[in-house]
This record gives C-alpha cells, sequence and structure tokens, in this order.
C-alpha cells in the first residue's frame, strides 16, 4: 500500500545525493555539444574507459573469490582458528586505498618501482574484498538450513548442497557486495593515483588541478555516470523476478551444518594467511619502518591529536546525517518495494561512483549559490558524504527493516515501538559502516573542509605528496587503529565471532 510521506521523505533524501549530478548536467549543457564531442571522442577518453572498465572487473572478480571464499571458511567450516581468521578478513577494510598504495610504494622504495595498472589492481583488491566478505558471512550465517537438510536428505553430500543450494540464497549478498566494489573502483582516487595509473579519476584530478580545464574534467566525470548507469542496470537485471531469498518466519534458530575440510584444514589456514599477510603485514611494515627513520616528523604530538579529534568530529556528523536521510528510503526498500522504491535506490547509488573531487565541486558551487549559510562548514563536507555513501546506508536500513514484522494498524506507532528497535542492530551496523568509509574519504575533505580544519586524511596526504613517509606514518597508523575499532564491530555483527566450530 503506498505511503505518501515515507515516498516524499525518501525522494529528498535521493535529491540531496544528486546535487552532484545536478551540477554536472547544468556545467557540461553549457560547454555545448562541440567541446564535449572532442572531449570525448579521442584516443585518451577511449583508452580511460578501456582500463577503468578493466580495472574494475578485475578487482570486482578477485574480492568475489577471496570474499566468498573467505566468508565460507569462516562460517561453514572446521577451519582452525576460525574467529581470528574472521577478524583478519574484515580488518583490510580498515586501511584507506591511499594508505595501503603510500606503504606498498615505500615498502618498495629503492629497490623496485612499485606502480601500474596490475599494482594498483593488487592494492584495491586487497583493501576492497571485505565489502563483499562481511555481507556475504553475515548472510551464511542467517541463512535458513531446512533447504540444505531437504537437499541432503535427497542424497545429495555437503558440498554439492552448499554450491546448488547455500550459494543460490546468498546470491543477493554476492551481487551486493559486488556491487559496491565495482563502484568504489571506479570513484576511487588515492590508490591509482599513488600508483599512477590512469585512469578517470586521476585524469578528472589531474584536468583540474594541473590543466586548469574544469570542463574537461567534468565532461570526463559524465562518462563515469555512464558507466555507473551500466553497472547498476547488469546488476538489476541479474535479479531473479520473484524469487524468494529469506525465510518466512523465524525459523527454529538451528545452525547450518558444518562443512568438514579433511586434510584441507590447514592449507586453507594457509591460503587465509597468505591474503591477510600483504593486505595488513605490509601496511604494518611500512608504518614500522618510517616510525622507526625519525625524519620529517609532525612538529607536535598535539597536531596530530586535533587532525584525530576533527577526523572524528567530521565522520560521526556526515554518519549521523547519511543515516538519517537513508532512513526513510530503506523502510520504502523494505516496506513498500515497487518502481518508486527500486527508482529511488538506483538513483541513490550514481554519485557513489562520481570523485570525491566532482562532489567537492558540485557542493562549492552549491554552498556559494543557493546555500551559503553552509559554505566553509562541516555541514556541507557532512552532505558530500551522504552524497557519496547513501547506498551503503539505505542497504543496511533496508536490510534490517526487513526483517521486523509488518505493520498492519497504527503504522506510525508500530514503526517507532517495533520495526525500528528491532532494525536498531543492523541500522547501527550501517552507520559504523557509513562512519569509517567517511573516516577514510580523501578528495571531498580536501575541497570541502573549513579553512584551517586538518583531518588524518589531510594531513596524510599532505605528507606523502612530497613524500615525507616518516611524518605521514603517525597520521597514517591512527587513521587505521580509528577505523579498526568499527571494523571490528561489524565483523563481530557477521557473527564469525561467535563460539562453536573451533
Amino acid at each position: 500500500m503506498p505511503r505518501p510521506a515515507l515516498a516524499v521523505a525518501a525522494t529528498l533524501g535521493v535529491g540531496v545525493s544528486l546535487i552532484p549530478l545536478a551540477y554536472l548536467g547544468v556545467r557540461v549543457t553549457d560547454a555545448g555539444w562541440a567541446r564535449i564531442a572532442e572531449e570525448l571522442f579521442t584516443a585518451r577518453t577511449r583508452a580511460l574507459a578501456s582500463r577503468s572498465v578493466a580495472l574494475a572487473a578485475l578487482v570486482t572478480a578477485a574480492c568475489t573469490v577471496l570474499g566468498v571464499g573467505s566468508a565460507l571458511l569462516v562460517t561453514r567450516t572446521d577451519l582452525p582458528a576460525r574467529r581470528l581468521f574472521g577478524v583478519l578478513a574484515a580488518l583490510p577494510l580498515a586501511v584507506p586505498s591511499y594508505v595501503a598504495g603510500f606503504a606498498w610504494v615505500s615498502a618498495f622504495t629503492g629497490v623496485v618501482r612499485f606502480e601500474g595498472f596490475w599494482a594498483a589492481a593488487l592494492v584495491l583488491t586487497l583493501v576492497s574484498y571485505p565489502y563483499v566478505y562481511l555481507p556475504v558471512a553475515a548472510a551464511l550465517r542467517g541463512v535458513d538450513p531446512a533447504q540444505e537438510e531437504v537437499a541432503r536428505s535427497l542424497g545429495r553430500g555437503s558440498w554439492r548442497t552448499f554450491l546448488g543450494v547455500t550459494l543460490r540464497q546468498v546470491r543477493p549478498a554476492v551481487a551486493a557486495g559486488a556491487l559496491l566494489v565495482a563502484l568504489y573502483v571506479l570513484s576511487d582516487f588515492g590508490a591509482v593515483s599513488i600508483l599512477r595509473v590512469d585512469v578517470f579519476t586521476r585524469a578528472v584530478f589531474t584536468s583540474i588541478n594541473l590543466g586548469f580545464d574544469r570542463t574537461g574534467a567534468l565532461v570526463l566525470a559524465t562518462v563515469l555516470v555512464a558507466l555507473t548507469a551500466l553497472i547498476l542496470l547488469a546488476e538489476q537485471l541479474t535479479r531473479r523476478r520473484g524469487a524468494r531469498y529469506a525465510r518466512l518466519g523465524g525459523g527454529a534458530g538451528r545452525p547450518p551444518a558444518q562443512l568438514r575440510l579433511g586434510g584441507a584444514r590447514w592449507p586453507a589456514a594457509l591460503v587465509l594467511s597468505g591474503v591477510a599477510a600483504p593486505a595488513l603485514g605490509v601496511p604494518a611494515a611500512s608504518l614500522l619502518r618510517w616510525f622507526g627513520e625519525g625524519v620529517s616528523r609532525p612538529g607536535s604530538v598535539a597536531h596530530i591529536a586535533a587532525a584525530a579529534g576533527n577526523s572524528l568530529w567530521v565522520s560521526l556528523t556526515g554518519a549521523a546525517l547519511t543515516m538519517l536521510l537513508a532512513l526513510p528510503l530503506g523502510l520504502l526498500a523494505a516496506r513498500v518495494p515497487g518502481p518508486v522504491a527500486v527508482t529511488l535506490d538506483r538513483l541513490a547509488y550514481v554519485s557513489h561512483a562520481l570523485p570525491g573531487l566532482v562532489i567537492g565541486l558540485s557542493l562549492v558551487f552549491f554552498g556559494i549559490n543557493v546555500a551559503y549559510p553552509l559554505y566553509q562548514t562541516v555541514w556541507l563536507l557532512a552532505l558530500a558524504y551522504a552524497a557519496l555513501f547513501l547506498p551503503l546506508a539505505v542497504a543496511a536500513v533496508s536490510s534490517a527493516a526487513v526483517q521486523a514484522p509488518p505493520e498492519r494498524r497504527r503504522r506510525t506507532y508500530v514503526l517507532r515501538t517495533v520495526t525500528l528497535p528491532l532494525a536498531a542492530p543492523g541500522i547501527g551496523a550501517g552507520a559504523a559502516l557509513v562512519f569509517l568509509t567517511c573516516m577514510k574519504e580523501l578528495p571531498a575533505t580536501l575541497l570541502l573542509r573549513p579553512t584551517g580544519m586538518d583531518t588524518l586524511a589531510t594531513e596524510l596526504w599532505t605528507q606523502t605528496s612530497v613524500s615525507a613517509y616518516a611524518a605521514a606514518a603517525p597520521y597514517a597508523a591512527l587513521l587505521v587503529l580509528l577505523a579498526a575499532v568499527p571494523t571490528w564491530w561489524l565483523s563481530a555483527r557477521t557473527g564469525v565471532l561467535a563460539r562453536g566450530g573451533d
């Protein structure tokens, strides 16, 4: 049944996320078709497009394999030290791509030039695969075991049942994680910039900062919008219409059957260790190395503490605003699924793939010309975070709300007293994920932070841009440590830390 108030509130939330797209459309249209064609129909643009798509496809495929494989091993097998590996598989999410890039480059300084397409693919895979691992692990822990039991009673073995039944049930989680990875890679600036890979985000930044060609940069950004639309369309087409993946009712609450690895237990543990070592070990070793060097250290502990405080403040503000805007859209998607909810949900993803620099430019224009009281305030930066990370929050709200019983009567009262309390843990997990991504965001923060406000991310970028790695190390270490707290909580939310099976 339609809910006009919820639909209006959801539309307003999506409207905020589309401010950058409106700015992009106006500026590109003003340039005229001749200028657009001059920028688009070139060998350079074709090369940027093919390289960007290839990088996104390669990283997404690798993250899907690593994420699904890791989730399977830590939730459904008798893997040794299962809970330890459950946390280790999630922790790379706490490492920003530019921190990982700087760590890998600095680790090879004086030995070999670590840069290029394959270097970027490796680094982005290692920091992005938790986007697949976390939702798939949660889905595997919560899936109804009844269908698996039926399959085994019909003579299927454990592995055939997993491949033929369980994977079908968690396919939406796999698709959602892969979609986030693809859009994250398309929009990433930090790693590709440090590793010198010419993709759209680096070309946009170069055109604005070095070539002083803002129009050309925005025309290139429209290609990212088109690529995002194609990815969203492909993801939508892969969904099976009318398929039901969730259980009806609470179920018996039985734990799913555990797969026995036999002689493969320790080799499987070795494989996961081989993933965690480069994902976490290289950044840690690199930071320790530069701490030991002791040259070009920052001036005072007070400055580092101030940057950390600023990071916490802007991230909390951004997460709060993002969750506030996401709540009606998530509830609409869960309670009133249909064309309106699907359209709004897809629109929310469009800005997620735009470079943070384009988001920042659009909101500078918006602040100066439309909402001047917000200009040079934390709230304008919070709007940028909302435009970038709204899909993360919406997915958390909708997946949590869909598990609560439907409101048959007195909807507002039931929503307040039943639905929201039941969905609160899932909404909290979404807030933690948004807070984490806000803390790691770099380009929009560089452009929109109030004058005189430095964060851990901006200070880290300032130091690494001049190869002052020892000066950057304290900011990088503190950023990773702060980001590790919500990451650990997210891994706990999946259920992989539950006892049993070790």
